[in-house]
């Protein structure tokens, strides 16, 4: 058998060990069991790391003293009581400098080695009530950070018990509370008779060292099942104002939109959460997906919870007022082919016109808005381009930023040509202007719904199909498709991976109105309107420019209206947000999100993906 050196390590003296087991005929699976686990290059590491630490423990550096500040200050006296010459003035700013002052203390803190916190000395002797049971007692140091765990009232015992531990806490990283204990006394305080806020105010007061005597839990739960679930909310939510939490102070506020990483669901209604991105790793307490629902549905059920159906919507963006008109359909005299949403005139009703046209969607099912699974999703190349689905509130003029991205870039944007029932005109082409198509057929299609969005005009229908989107996918170009709110749901699928984006106007804040001359005061018409008025009427100038006033106020307020009824109902649904200034900048935002939408990775729902 080879000799070791004096000086060999234990990684060789191991390596040499396993080398000589030869298992025999009677020791063969003893000695296979030996060798299988000197064998395993985790504890190779564990002995070579064992060895570095001795190493530098007998080569570890003294300090040469542990009073360097104090030496320092003794210098600068001196050199204050007779600073002559350039050098010892020089010397002196040097060791008043606040950077150098810091070094010295870290040099003096790590040489007198007194960077461990100051505990108090153990109890000498316990309690008699705790002789017969075996009691644990606890140091926790802790700053400003909350414990990280909560506790609750057992019912039979009436005993208070350690109710779940906040993953990242205090509590967790210690490894010495668990869920089931029973605590006893907090830094000396019995808490037996206390109540579980009181108990929790203790806690959250304690500064440095936390001293808990705690009886340990008769059968120890498991440490926390794995669980790494990422959550899109759909809701805001702030642990202040929510009166079922079980402690405020460990719960997560998050924003609507955010993703979440649940790191523990064991709890059925207060699940453990991080906020994705976030600096901190302490996890908080979120309300379930089951809980939020049932709450959700209580709420709704007594009428406290208004659904979109129920409430007056504000216009959406509005597109031409003419049916017949080119401005959609030509940009720099060329054409491109579906840009024109005359299915969509209906808006004049909305505007107080004549009922003339009606849009139809799909009925909205209720919904409750809790969490939505997402995964991190990038489009891979030679897959085809995710579609870009447009909304916009009153005033974003969709139809324009469209038309203009595509005019400019027709060989990675494209549009769906809409179907119509209307007859064909000599200049128009099947397949360009529209999908020319019997009122049989289109009737048809809508039974089996394969529209996005339909609606009738001077009795004929136009509509936007599935077909013509997917065709326009095909061909791999970004297929751009605005719609009303209402119609997300329907391309919400794995086949489109529909990226939304919320286009509102930039909102004026609400200037002060010029006065208006009593004989014109109480009159009033829509901005179109005005001027005609003032030239058949005779209104004088400062009339004029007072309705003109208001009647801007007005439309900024109409504004500022739809885009809050957007966000407030639809902004779930949206992955960007498009704040419209001007046309110019409006194209560029929009390019730019669908370039990143290609080569970045974006949370999207788990069923597009699996």
């Amino acid at each position: 058998m080879p000799v070791l050196s004096e000086d060999s390590g234990l990684h060789e003296t191991l390596a040499l060990l396993t080398s000589q087991l030869r298992p025999d005929s009677n020791q063969q699976e003893e000695m296979g069991f030996l060798r299988d686990v000197f064998s395993e290059k985790s504890l190779g590491y564990l002995m070579k790391i064992h060895e570095k630490l001795r190493y530098y423990e007998r080569q570890s550096p003294t300090p040469v003293l542990h009073s360097a500040v104090a030496l320092a200050e003794d210098v600068m006296e001196e050199l204050q009581a007779a600073s002559v010459h350039s050098d010892e003035r020089e010397l002196l700013q040097l060791l008043s400098t606040p950077h150098l002052r810091a070094v010295l203390m870290v040099h003096d803190t790590v040489a007198q080695k007194n960077f461990d916190p100051v505990l108090p000395p153990l109890p000498e002797s316990m309690d008699e009530e705790f002789e017969e049971e075996s009691v644990k007692i606890v140091r926790l140091v802790k700053n400003k950070e909350p414990l990280g765990a909560t506790i609750r009232r057992d019912e039979h015992s009436g005993a208070v018990v350690v109710a779940r531990i906040m993953r990242g806490g205090a509590a967790d990283r210690s490894g010495l509370v668990h869920v089931g204990d029973e605590l006893r006394e907090v830094n000396g305080i019995a808490v037996l008779h206390k109540r579980p806020d009181e108990i929790s105010q203790i806690l959250a007061q304690s500064q440095g060292s936390i001293t808990l005597k705690i009886i340990p839990a008769t059968q120890e739960e498991d440490r926390f099942k794995e669980s790494k679930v990422f959550m899109r909310a759909l809701f805001h939510y702030n642990p202040r104002e929510d009166r079922a939490i079980p402690c405020q102070e460990a719960g997560l506020p998050f924003q609507r939109r955010q993703v979440l990483e649940v790191v523990s669901q064991d709890d059925p209604t207060w699940w453990q959460a991080k906020r994705v991105g976030d600096a901190n790793l302490r996890a908080g307490l979120i309300p379930s997906k089951q809980f939020q629902e049932r709450r959700l549905s209580y709420r709704r059920a007594a009428g406290t919870l208004p659904s979109p159906q129920s409430l007056k919507k504000p216009p959406y963006d509005q597109p031409c007022d003419k049916e017949t008109c080119d401005c959609e359909g030509y940009l720099r005299g060329h054409y491109v082919a579906g840009l024109r949403r005359s299915f969509r005139l209906g808006c004049r009703e909305r505007l107080g016109g004549s009922q003339e046209g009606k849009t139809s969607v799909g009925a909205e099912s209720p919904e409750l808005l809790t969490y939505e699974e997402v995964t991190r999703y990038q489009q891979q190349p030679g897959e085809r381009p995710r579609l870009v689905v447009l909304i916009g509130s009153l005033g974003a003029r969709l139809h324009e930023l469209k038309q203009k991205v595509v005019a400019e870039d027709p060989q990675h944007f494209g549009v769906a040509v809409p179907h119509t029932t209307r007859p064909r005109e000599s200049h128009e082409k099947e397949g360009v202007e529209y999908h020319f198509v019997s009122r049989q057929a289109f009737e048809a299609d809508i039974q089996h719904n394969k529209f996005l969005e339909h609606g009738e005009y001077q009795d004929n229908l136009y509509g936007t199909s599935l077909e013509a989107i997917q065709a326009v996918m095909a061909k791999n170009k970004v297929c751009l498709v605005d719609v009303e709110p209402e119609a997300l749901k329907q391309v919400r699928t794995s086949e489109f991976k529909p990226y939304v984006i919320f286009v509102k106007p930039a909102v004026q804040e609400q200037r002060k109105s010029p006065p208006v001359s009593p004989a014109c005061e109480g009159t009033a018409a829509p901005l179109a309107a005005c001027r005609a008025a003032a030239l058949s009427s005779g209104l004088c100038r400062l009339c004029l420019e007072g309705r003109s006033s208001r009647c801007q106020d007005e439309q900024q307020q109409e504004m500022a209206a739809s885009a809050a009824f957007v966000d407030q109902h639809y902004g779930h649904l949206v992955d960007a947000v498009l704040l419209r200034e001007d046309l110019q900048a409006a194209c560029s935002q929009l390019r730019g999100l669908v370039e990143a939408l290609r080569k970045d990775a974006h949370w999207v729902p788990v069923g597009w993906v699996r």
